[in-house]
């Protein structure tokens, strides 16, 4: 058994890490060898999936957006052979933001499947307990598994990016460096989103903060995992570090303190304290939802069966009604058209007497 780390190289390393360097570079940045590098984050990235379950749960969120985002494990995914296994490979991470205060609900990190899609989206279940509306990217497993875990009742909308190769070359690459004005595709899949709103560039933004401060999920670097236990770890304190420690530049808050969990910006050493302390912790279990509050002018119904309210949409949008002229004046016989009054004065008001010539005193006018 070596001395123990002092406090300020443990705050040096954990420092290092969370803004995504790999693990040798901490060990030459910090003077740490590689193998205690390793074990601090692995205690990390345990405590922080406890801290992770302790607090996020019962949350009402009301709009969600979920993503993956690539990386890989040992060797990427055209090298692996049968002979490497399962935990070798491609390794995504599959993500739920609430697009309210930036809180990330929960993550999954495994394989781009529908058994992997299944398990994430029963892990944000049992961390919610109001009906949310959702919003994902084009993979298709996604229908089912958020069908599965919410049932046909959640408003849920996908968009999907249709990128095209306007310059006409076969060689164009795009997968860096896509055209600038993607066309996006919104379509209902269950429930009545609101089609205006449904987007993933909270999402979207998020893993790219995420692919600065876990060197991990960074491409074409070499900060990559040799084990699955590793990379879940790395991931799982990048996370709990982004809820906590992170302001976002447009709340001016860290997403725990916008959704209320947190009241203060944690610093490192407060992060440390709390995930080398931080007991076992399962996650948490489902529980019923409760109807979510429309953003729009609704009635209540009674016995918290949800709230009434109208929708756009349907067979035929409502035509715009035509505007129907006045008729013109009425001519008592014998009498020319210019002779009459006209139907309606200067100020818009029908005159009932237009009937008669002009002149000619009305039945209160006295005659004589």
């Amino acid at each position: 058994m070596g001395a123990p780390l002092a406090p300020e190289k443990r705050l040096a390393v954990l420092a290092a890490l969370c803004d995504g360097n790999s693990i040798r570079a901490v060990e030459r940045m910090t003077g740490v060898h590689r193998d205690t590098i390793m074990r601090l984050g692995l205690a990390w990235g345990e405590g922080a999936q406890n801290l992770h379950n302790r607090v996020a749960r019962d949350l009402s969120c009301s709009l969600i957006q979920v993503d993956e985002v690539w990386s890989f494990v040992q060797k990427k995914q055209a090298r692996v052979t049968e002979e490497d296994g399962p935990d070798v490979g491609e390794a995504y991470t599959f993500t739920a933001l609430d697009a309210t205060s930036r809180f990330v609900i929960g993550w999954y990190v495994g394989k781009r499947n529908e058994e992997s899609a299944r398990a994430f989206m029963n892990d944000v279940r049992a961390r919610l307990v109001v009906m949310p509306a959702m919003t994902s990217d084009g993979f298709a497993p996604y229908v089912g598994a958020i069908g599965s875990a919410f049932g046909p009742g959640i408003d849920y909308a996908m968009t999907v990016k249709n990128y095209g190769n306007k310059r006409g070359r076969r060689d164009d690459d795009h997968r860096y460096e896509p055209p600038r004005d993607p066309f996006i595709t919104k379509k209902t899949i269950f429930g009545a989103p609101n089609l205006e709103a449904a987007s993933t560039a909270y999402i979207e933004r998020q893993n790219g903060t995420m692919r600065h401060h876990v060197g991990r999920m960074r491409r074409l670097c070499q900060a990559f995992s040799k084990r699955l236990q590793s990379h879940r770890a790395a991931v799982a304190l990048g996370y709990v570090h982004y809820n906590f420690c992170h302001v976002v530049k447009t709340l001016r808050v860290t997403p725990a303190m916008q959704l209320g969990i947190a009241d203060s910006v944690w610093s490192l050493a407060e992060l440390d304290a709390v995930l080398m302390t931080s007991g076992q912790c399962e996650a948490p279990a489902k529980q019923p939802l409760a109807p979510r509050v429309p953003e729009t002018t609704a009635r209540e119904l009674p016995n918290g069966r949800g709230f009434l309210r109208v929708v756009s949409g349907g067979k035929s949008a409502p035509s715009a009604p035509t505007p129907v002229a006045p008729p013109p004046a009425p001519v008592a016989a014998g009498i020319a058209a210019e002779t009459a009054e006209p139907l309606f004065d200067k100020n818009g008001q029908g005159n009932l007497l237009a009937w008669r010539p002009k002149g000619q005193p009305s039945f209160s006018e006295p005659t004589s």
